[in-house]
């Protein structure tokens, strides 16, 4: 079984518990529930580009930085001008918690992304519960009408959507309630990476959607290269997470666009 149908299948258990345990009657009454989004499209534009990503650890890499507090990294990402912030809430496989977004939520004036596998409507109410303005739907994980479904339903709520893809056959699931296609250059089998992804696909995506590169992104050389083929946005988070101080990284790194 690979690792992401592992995943996966943990986390429809963990979707069917808090359906049982947390109904939607009680998240709805969350204090983000109502407010309004802060716009990662307009940000990305406006701002470095840089989606800077907060994640204690991954299937690939077990201690990224497994004692990181998400509040100073987060307050830091965003000084050194992130366009956003990527925060992982995945317990089991990335080390994060729901807890990670309300806990910076009130501090924080960039949009956040909720990054997570999201596979069912309640995931989304979920979302806006806890301040999210983005939310990641994975075409890997999905079918093309669950993309179709589930965006929607996100738009619903007025959250901005990312379809994440990894191949050309994958660009069959953008629909109209998609805002930004991500290129994701792992490999979700091997988990190597390669941006020539991105590369290869950058040309292949409308131009009506926003385009960001995912992974494997650790230098300015690469981020001036993906510009050239039309990326407005680059989502990096263990170049910043692995170093001693994650939010010193960011500083540098977007100082050199």
């Amino acid at each position: 079984m690979s690792i992401l149908k592992e995943i996966i299948i943990n986390k429809r258990k963990e979707v069917d518990y808090l359906q049982q345990n947390n109904p939607i009657s009680l998240i709805e009454n969350s204090e983000y529930f109502t407010r309004d989004i802060i716009s990662l499209k307009k940000s990305l534009i406006e701002k470095s580009g840089i989606i800077s990503e907060f994640k204690r650890k991954s299937p690939s890499k077990p201690d990224i930085n497994s004692g990181a507090r998400v509040f100073p990294i987060a307050r830091g990402y965003e000084l050194s001008n992130s366009s956003g912030i990527s925060i992982l809430t995945d317990s089991k496989y990335f080390g994060g918690s729901n807890e990670d977004i309300t806990s910076v939520r009130n501090d924080i004036n960039i949009p956040i992304l909720r990054k997570d596998f999201i596979i069912d409507e309640y995931q989304i109410i979920e979302s806006k519960s806890l301040g999210a303005d983005v939310i990641l739907l994975i075409a890997a994980c999905l079918s093309k009408k669950d993309v179709i479904n589930l965006s929607h339903f996100a738009k619903s709520f007025n959250l901005q959507v990312i379809l994440e893809i990894h191949s050309e056959k994958e660009l069959s699931y953008l629909c109209d309630s998609i805002d930004i296609v991500g290129v994701n250059n792992r490999n979700l089998k091997k988990f190597e990476t390669d941006i020539n992804n991105s590369v290869n696909l950058a040309g292949m995506i409308p131009s009506s959607f926003l385009k960001i590169s995912e992974s494997g992104i650790s230098t300015s050389k690469e981020i001036f290269l993906l510009k050239e083929y039309g990326y407005d946005g680059f989502l990096i988070g263990e170049n910043f997470m692995k170093k001693k101080d994650p939010v010193s990284a960011c500083n540098d790194f977007i100082k050199k666009l």
